[in-house]
């Protein structure tokens, strides 16, 4: 790029290089009258500023694609207008040079200004566009399996068939009564992601005082279950239990039973809501990084999976159990939980953490509002939007009550409603309809007990995380993922075995 002057000190020329020569970009020619060397000095100080300016415009327009110029002055006649609020008139020019602007020497600065505030708007919108550029990486990188942890599954799925040692029952036959006895204090997870069981189990194995009281069920999917009983089998977490079972192995989960999550997971136009392009469809100019970031969170694909609605069937799946913990597989257990089964519920069904007491606008100040859309009729005749919230991934649910209620029923019927809308009651998995199903059902518990926003929230206290009794990985910095925040993972990484065979061969590492 050249700055060209002309002997009389009267026109100044800002030209660029091609193959074919010098193509001018801007010509600006001074009025007859007299001009001052200072006045000058001043202009050339100014265009010296704007160049970056036009460097910048020409890389975005390059990069994107979004005009299809092969000279600097289409670019300027394409982009110009544009961003300076005026309609493209390129079209009546016929693709010829535009002509020299003319202007008097108080039009210079006027001029600067435009293309000032152009080339600001410009780099804006660059860095708008790579904002979302780098949620949606995040989206992804938080929807994927890592390498590391599907080798761990392939591998330990192949032990299954080739060691009886990793086939052996779990639990031995003599300790089978155990698993339906009430003295006991019996924890529920599910999962397909057998680094964070191991996590989960042997977090609360170790923070517990009475280990020799856990009994595990853990439930996952069927081509997960082999790796998962292998892991348990050749890693047993005496003296506490653990059950492994799959989900084809539940007499009760039928077609008949579960009609609507079969709905859920077959249907064309959800899966593709939830598998689909996220960025087709959606008007980027029209929303905030942070709201954009809250619409691919709802439309994470773990939200249509048979494991994430299980909850709401336990009472069914361990017609036997009185009371039992629920525990997502992004938790870390830090402290006894036995006192939970002391604490009186009151007559309600489920105890959990209310998250509409804080301040963080991201975990804990939800109200029904933030999940329901109460345009609907439906929502706004049946839903207050200032209820306050409750949070999954902790729960002590007393199922001799739950078994009572409708709970599941109403689940049901409120999904259906959903579906029949095309979703527009609500977006976000299943913590909605549980909303609606525990209506009045709930018993707040000591928020210490439960911690929530740990894959959100990179400045979480952690004082207050050496506090709690469970901490939770909700959102989509997972711990074991690299987009995980690297001053909380250790809290997770202290509970996995890095010296352990399968865990080498994978080369999962500790970071």
């Amino acid at each position: 790029m050249q700055l060209h002057f002309s002997p009389s000190m009267r026109s100044i020329t800002i030209s660029s290089s091609s193959s074919n020569g010098f193509i001018d970009l801007m010509k600006i020619k001074v009025a007859a009258r007299h001009i001052s060397y200072r006045t000058l000095f001043h202009t050339i100080l100014i265009l010296a500023f704007l160049l970056p300016f036009v460097f910048i415009l020409t890389a975005v327009v390059t990069l994107e694609g979004v005009n299809k110029c092969s000279s600097f002055d289409c670019l300027g006649r394409r982009l110009g207008p544009r961003f300076l609020g005026r309609g493209d008139d390129s079209g009546g020019n016929g693709g010829r040079l535009a002509p020299p602007l003319h202007v008097g020497g108080d039009q210079v600065a006027l001029v600067t200004v435009e293309i000032s505030a152009a080339g600001l708007i410009i780099f804006y919108l660059s860095w708008v566009r790579s904002r979302f550029s780098e949620l949606m990486n995040k989206h992804f990188a938080a929807s994927s399996i890592p390498k590391g942890i599907h080798c761990l599954s392939l591998r330990l799925t192949d032990e299954y068939s080739s060691n009886a040692h990793a086939r052996k029952q779990l639990p031995p036959p003599e300790l089978l009564p155990l698993l339906s006895n009430n003295s006991y204090h019996h924890f529920i997870l599910s999962t397909d992601n057998i680094l964070a069981a191991s996590v989960v189990v042997t977090s609360t194995v170790q923070s517990s005082l009475k280990p020799e009281k856990i009994v595990f069920h853990v439930i996952t999917d069927k081509k997960t279950y082999a790796g998962m009983h292998s892991w348990f089998a050749l890693n047993p977490v005496s003296p506490a239990i653990v059950e492994v079972k799959g989900v084809h192995q539940f007499d009760w989960l039928t077609r008949e039973n579960v009609p609507v999550l079969e709905a859920v997971e077959n249907h064309n136009g959800i899966r593709d809501y939830y598998h689909g392009n996220h960025v087709a469809g959606a008007n980027l100019s029209d929303t905030t990084p942070r709201r954009f970031a809250s619409k691919l969170q709802a439309r994470s694909p773990k939200y249509i999976s048979l494991l994430n609605h299980l909850r709401i069937y336990i009472p069914e799946l361990f017609p036997n159990l009185d009371k039992v913990v629920f525990l997502d597989d992004d938790v870390v257990i830090q402290r006894d939980l036995s006192p939970l089964w002391e604490i009186n519920l009151g007559g309600k069904i489920n105890g959990a953490v209310e998250t509409c007491k804080g301040d963080d606008e991201w975990v804990m100040s939800k109200h029904f509002r933030n999940y329901f859309n109460f345009s609907h009729p439906l929502i706004a005749k049946h839903l207050d939007p200032d209820e306050c919230a409750w949070a999954y991934g902790m729960n002590i649910f007393d199922l001799r009550a739950w078994r009572k209620t409708k709970i599941r029923e109403t689940y049901h019927s409120w999904l259906k409603e959903n579906l029949k809308s095309n979703l527009t009651m609500w977006k976000l998995g299943t913590l909605p309809p549980a909303l609606i199903a525990f209506k009045g059902h709930v018993h707040r518990i000591d928020p210490s007990w439960h911690m929530l926003g740990l894959g959100y929230q990179s400045n979480t206290n952690i004082e207050s995380v050496k506090k709690a009794a469970v901490i939770h990985y909700n959102g989509q910095s997972k711990p074991w993922l690299q987009i995980g925040f690297e001053h909380l993972r250790p809290f997770w990484t202290k509970y996995v075995n890095y010296s352990n065979d399968f865990i080498r061969n994978c080369h999962i590492l500790e970071s």
